[in-house]
């Protein structure tokens, strides 16, 4: 067919035109839509089937993906919400044989164009579908033009199916002229580049977010303790970026995310904490001040039962050799055994570690470490060493400063890890987002010491989701599930001292999505107010 006649280059040129808008296109529902809206405009078909190649239980198979029909104003999948009710189509039977009797089928089988003039009347295929169609929705299908999508590799990815060529002046159903099957064709073939290509995209999509979750999954799996904070942290990101986004007033009036912002803002939430691959594990575990591969406490106790020991045999030694002073010696050894048992009972509590540790209570774990005791050699060794005296006087919580600093190394190894990666251009604010969750309004976070003004709103929303998450999880073993008027009375503070967004708190406040969130993961007694004006 040459592109001479009027008609011809008409043809032509909305070819072109067509083939720019399928490229163009990044939604794929809309895309499977204008696909099959150029072809019927194209042919003038009353109706048409774009079909996709799946794979379903291991069986390769020709899924519906929009069905559209002008006469009987029926318009299925796609962006329309409305889902098709039909089976997909298997290419291969039960016994492994070829199915050529659909249409469809076929032509992907076969990597032929097929015309059919009249369905009714097409020995060589089975209709019978057709035909009960038409029969329930008093519809008369007649003429079918069907043609396998290729991609790049000569494999066929969909089926694109036309149904009643229209005469335009008569409305009469015709049969697909001989002479639009090469323009068909080379629809066919652009609609398969661009399909192809978005598939791709997908799947390329869909291996990065599988990988994501493994990672994240893989940094929760370290500790139990920690466990499902990477999975929460980006449900809560998104709750606050949707409140946002639907603020009518204040700051974050006009806020709003496009398809790609979401996608971005997503990885950023599910990476946040992937430095922590390079934490030690007893760190994230640390559940005790004593905890390292294993809890030290364990060690001490049995220093205070040697102790126990040593003593009770000193007495009776004395008790043995002055008959006479058994009773006093009774008396102080029950004393000193007494104390002991109290000093280790002591220390265990400390161990735990809790809000605040008195300078009573540290000056009492210096007095403990003063006790002797004899180890096997009979040398002489303090109850508790230096290590053991830093790590129970630790202020608040169990972690020292030191490991503190090892466990805060995790943001700068964060934000080391994803800034190797090539992100494509959506997603380069990836790094930003993901490693400013422990930085502060008033420039004293870590680890660039940003101010407010240097951070863009989503690093922001997930430096509260994290402290959020972190303050009412119940997993950690150190402290009970906090409720939410406390978390919030945290919050509240931190706003006061300029370390969270105080128009983020706000907004978080007031769109209750510290509610939404509660109901979906918390326990019933965590939910313990209904008003935030105590909070604002």
């Amino acid at each position: 067919m040459t592109v001479s006649s009027p008609m011809n280059r008409d043809l032509f040129w909305r070819l072109i035109e067509i083939s720019t808008a399928l490229s163009s296109e990044r939604n794929t529902a809309r895309l499977f839509e204008k696909i099959l809206d150029a072809a019927q405009d194209i042919t003038h078909a009353d109706g048409g089937t774009l079909y996709l190649l799946k794979e379903e239980s291991g069986r390769q198979v020709l899924e519906f993906e929009i069905m559209r029909n002008n006469s009987l104003s029926l318009t299925l999948g796609g962006t329309s919400g409305r889902p098709i009710p039909f089976p997909p189509l298997p290419l291969y039977r039960e016994d492994g044989t070829p199915n050529h009797n659909n249409i469809a089928t076929h032509t992907a089988l076969t990597l032929k164009m097929e015309n059919i003039e009249d369905a009714y009347f097409a020995e060589h295929l089975d209709f019978s579908g057709t035909k009960a169609f038409d029969a329930k929705a008093g519809y008369r299908s007649k003429s079918f033009l069907t043609v396998p999508l290729r991609n790049h590799e000569g494999e066929v990815i969909g089926v694109l199916q036309l149904v009643n060529a229209k005469n335009p002046q008569t409305g009469e159903s015709i049969a697909f002229h001989q002479d639009i099957e090469p323009i068909v064709a080379a629809l066919a073939s652009s609609a398969a580049i661009a399909l192809d290509n978005q598939i791709l995209l997908q799947d390329t999509r869909d291996l990065l977010d599988a990988f994501i979750k493994v990672i994240a999954q893989a940094i929760d799996a370290k500790s139990s303790h920690t466990s499902a904070h990477c999975q929460r942290v980006p449900v809560l990101t998104e709750l606050i970026a949707r409140a946002a986004c639907e603020a009518g007033e204040g700051p974050l009036q006009g806020f709003s995310l496009n398809e790609n912002d979401w996608y971005e803002l997503r990885v950023a939430s599910w990476l946040h904490d992937c430095g922590k691959l390079a934490t030690p594990d007893y760190l994230l575990d640390k559940s005790t001040k004593l905890h390292l591969l294993l809890d030290g406490i364990e060690t001490v106790k049995a220093r205070f039962t040697a102790l126990m020991a040593q003593t009770e045999l000193g007495y009776l030694r004395q008790m043995r050799e002055n008959p006479e002073q058994a009773p006093l010696l009774e008396g102080l050894m029950a004393q000193e055994l007494s104390g002991l048992r109290d000093d280790c009972l002591f220390i265990e509590k400390a161990n735990k570690g809790g809000e605040f540790m008195s300078d009573d209570h540290k000056a009492r774990v210096h007095q403990v470490a003063a006790r002797i005791w004899k180890d096997h050699l009979g040398v002489e060794q303090p109850v508790l060493n230096e290590q053991e005296v830093a790590f129970l006087c630790i202020d608040r919580g169990t972690i020292s400063y030191d490991e503190r600093q090892k466990i805060n190394d995790h943001m700068k190894v964060t934000i080391q890890m994803l800034e190797s990666l090539p992100f494509p251009k959506n997603l380069q604010r990836v790094p930003e987002y993901a490693g400013g969750h422990h930085e502060k309004m008033d420039g004293t976070g870590f680890p660039k010491g940003l101010k407010r003004e240097q951070m863009s709103w989503p690093a922001r929303m997930m430096a509260i989701a994290d402290i959020f998450e972190a303050l009412t999880a119940s997993e950690r073993p150190y402290k009970p599930p906090m409720k939410i008027s406390q978390a919030l009375s945290i919050l509240q503070r931190m706003r006061d001292q300029h370390h969270i967004d105080p128009d983020l708190f706000h907004l978080f406040l007031q769109s209750r999505v510290w509610e939404q969130y509660a109901r979906r993961f918390l326990k019933p007694e965590q939910l313990d107010i209904e008003s935030v004006e105590a909070y604002l």
